[in-house]
């Protein structure tokens, strides 16, 4: 049993919990709950069914999927790593992403689509193919993203000649083109620095850069395996659709996050054949790399601490994630069970903190005349949202 990993598995769980106790239920995530009907809608209404209508059954999927990922993630890693430092090594990186690390608390698609995907790579190398082909099979119903991943598989399956798994691939690549269509509509609009700099934003701006690095240096000289056929393929083509069109990214991002291995491979073969007088630059890059994902990660779980130096509350960059949960404890407090929203999300967003819709109240974020009560939300006395209520009948 490998002690360092679960104490990094330990160590990542308890600041994910810590996560879910301070955000609140989105208006796309509370469209997900009540309107969708996909993978994911299921997904959420089964864990609040079973373990109640509160933010922890919300976001336990997603935390146990993100969990499984970093496990398999740690066991694919020992195919391109052979000591186990480096692999320990990658597990503590791909935690720290920005990206991973803000998927993993949110209702969105990204931590499954990471944890198939290693899945189907793992039973890949481990020759379980009936498995793996039966597991693609499955995707086809879970999630749109997956076009991404039998477009990857094809493209593997042709360059090493492996006919069935060809086959399979292309005709669940096409059959996904049929059920969930792939938009290119609208005027053609470059977003190509727009989808760099989201990338850089999921990876940190220094290994998004050794990652195009990586892939590059793979496609001209190095050993082209499974990983590498589907990170590089959803890379490359979400650069080039981005040339005519804004692109989803969590469709994308996920695929190239989970080529970690090969980046740390790369980076460390690069560093360790090098005298210790050449080292210096490749050491100073880790170092700054390491020290920007500590402060990102230090900086999204407390990032409350924003709204006391921001001017205007409403330019925090995850207020979105906010005030939702408190201002339903505070109308639960005021007797108000029952409201009339002028913003219909904000009402979609009470209504999972039991506040119900009715017509004897409206809440407003708007300063109204005929208010009877102003509901103030702060954070450590700085106040960051406040409400007009209003009674509509006597």
């Amino acid at each position: 049993m490998n002690y360092k990993l679960l104490a990094l598995l330990f160590f990542d769980f308890l600041f994910l919990l810590y996560g879910v106790t301070t955000i609140s239920i989105s208006a796309k995530e509370a469209i997900i709950l009540y309107e969708n009907k996909d993978f994911i809608h299921y997904l959420v209404v089964f864990s609040t069914k079973l373990f109640g209508q509160n933010d922890f059954a919300l976001r336990l999927p997603f935390i146990l999927f993100h969990m499984m990922g970093v496990g398999l993630l740690y066991r694919i890693s020992s195919y391109y790593l052979k000591e186990d430092v480096y692999r320990l090594f990658t597990i503590m990186i791909f935690i720290l992403l920005p990206g991973v690390l803000s998927s993993s608390l949110i209702v969105n698609n990204s931590p499954i689509t990471i944890f198939f995907t290693l899945l189907f790579i793992f039973l890949i190398e481990e020759d379980e193919n009936t498995y793996a082909y039966l597991l693609l099979m499955f995707l086809l119903f879970v999630d749109n993203s997956f076009e991404v991943l039998f477009l990857g598989v094809f493209a593997y399956a042709v360059y090493t000649k492996e006919n069935k798994l060809m086959y399979l691939s292309g005709s669940l690549f096409l059959l996904s083109l049929y059920i969930y269509g792939f938009d290119t509509g609208g005027k053609p609009k470059g977003y190509f620095l727009d989808t760099l700099a989201m990338y850089a934003l999921v990876f940190s701006p220094l290994l998004f850069l050794y990652y195009f690095y990586t892939m590059y240096r793979i496609l001209f000289k190095g050993k082209k395996g499974l990983l590498w056929f589907i990170s590089s393929v959803a890379f490359f083509l979400s650069i080039l659709l981005s040339f005519r069109q804004r692109i989803p990214l969590s469709d994308f991002a996920p695929y190239a996050v989970i080529a970690l291995p090969l980046i740390v491979k790369n980076f460390f073969s690069s560093l360790n054949i090098r005298f210790p007088i050449y080292q210096k630059p490749y050491k100073i890059s880790l170092y700054l790399t390491i020290a920007f994902l500590v402060i990102n990660f230090l900086f999204t779980y407390f990032n409350k601490s924003l709204y006391l130096v921001l001017d205007d509350p409403k330019m925090h960059f995850a207020r979105k994630f906010h005030i939702a949960k408190e201002l339903a404890l505070q109308l639960k407090k005021d007797g108000i069970t029952q409201i009339k929203c002028k913003d219909t999300r904000l009402c979609k967003r009470l209504e999972f903190y039991g506040i119900d819709l009715g017509d004897r109240y409206l809440i407003s974020e708007e300063n109204t005349p005929k208010s009877f009560k102003k509901v103030t939300i702060s954070y450590k006395s700085t106040p960051i949202a406040t409400y007009s209520v209003s009674k509509l009948h006597n």
